[in-house]
């Protein structure tokens, strides 16, 4: 199994995400919840880590954390692992409950940090499992717009503070700008090199701070040769809708659905254009 590059330095900010073997649940109840709750804050207090957001879905959980001490692989060791046996005395059982690695994307706090913030969690939303993101409990919605205590852990006041000093008309400001991303496009259009979300010159300035993974073919290609530019960037150069579609295919940074999702295509229809000579 391939190995995702890690690029850890201290202040990175990270979209990370874990998914349940063979995409089972990893929450069986919220006993469960609860239980990776309690290891998140351990493991927060302990690795200084400034939790921003987190949801917990079925077979599978979303964090917006951020490293002081660039030690994010430290401290998912210890979430997961930690997890894992909390889960497996609890349900007698025995093996893998992850599949395989975590995933994690270097964010430009800048450009992304409230998008990301709100796309968090309203993921109960789009899945259909509630009508509002304050109707699901295990998410940092709640705590974040003032219905429940947050834990010492959330560090609810970094996404705040953008909106307002006053936190009262800062959490009204979050709640309306939460429900403006029910219908708002996908921000993972903008990730670079499955490893990057930011603009170029984010990009460059985290390059520059990666381990060198030449050579090292565990790691996946599309994360050791420099990140391709986004569906948007190529759009935007070349008119041509489908030679556009090529030069994304051409990349090999895009699927054909990321491709026809971008484009409002089929899948099929994108695999046509890129048989076809221009």
């Amino acid at each position: 199994m391939s190995r995702p590059l890690r690029i850890e330095f201290p202040g990175a900010l990270y979209h990370v995400t874990s998914r349940g073997d063979r995409r089972e649940d990893i929450f069986e109840d919220d006993e469960d919840r609860s239980a990776f709750l309690s290891i998140l804050g351990q493991v927060a207090q302990r690795f200084n880590w400034v939790c921003c957001a987190y949801c917990l879905m079925g077979n599978h959980y979303h964090l917006l954390v951020r490293t002081p001490d660039g030690n994010l692989s430290r401290g998912m060791r210890q979430l997961n692992g930690v997890y894992t046996q909390a889960s497996n005395r609890r349900h007698d059982r025995a093996g893998h409950l992850f599949q395989g690695r975590y995933k994690a994307i270097l964010v430009e706090a800048d450009a992304y940090l409230l998008e990301l913030s709100r796309y968090i969690v309203l993921n109960p939303v789009r899945a259909g499992m509630v009508k509002k993101p304050a109707d699901w409990r295990w998410s940092s919605y709640r705590a974040s717009i003032g219905l429940e205590a947050p834990p010492a852990w959330l560090a609810a006041d970094v996404v705040l503070e953008q909106f307002a000093k006053r936190r009262s008309l800062a959490r009204e400001r979050y709640a309306g700008f939460v429900a403006e991303g029910i219908d708002a496009p996908s921000p993972w259009s903008g990730v670079r090199g499955q490893l990057y979300l930011g603009d170029e010159g984010f990009v460059r300035r985290v390059q520059a701070r990666r381990p060198s993974g030449e050579g090292d073919v565990q790691i996946p290609l599309a994360q050791r040769r420099p990140p391709a530019p986004s569906l948007v960037q190529i759009a935007s150069r070349i008119h041509d809708r489908d030679a556009a579609i090529r030069a994304a295919h051409a990349t090999g940074a895009y699927s054909y659905q990321s491709i026809a999702a971008h484009f409002g295509i089929h899948f099929t229809t994108v695999g046509r254009i890129v048989r076809t000579l221009a």
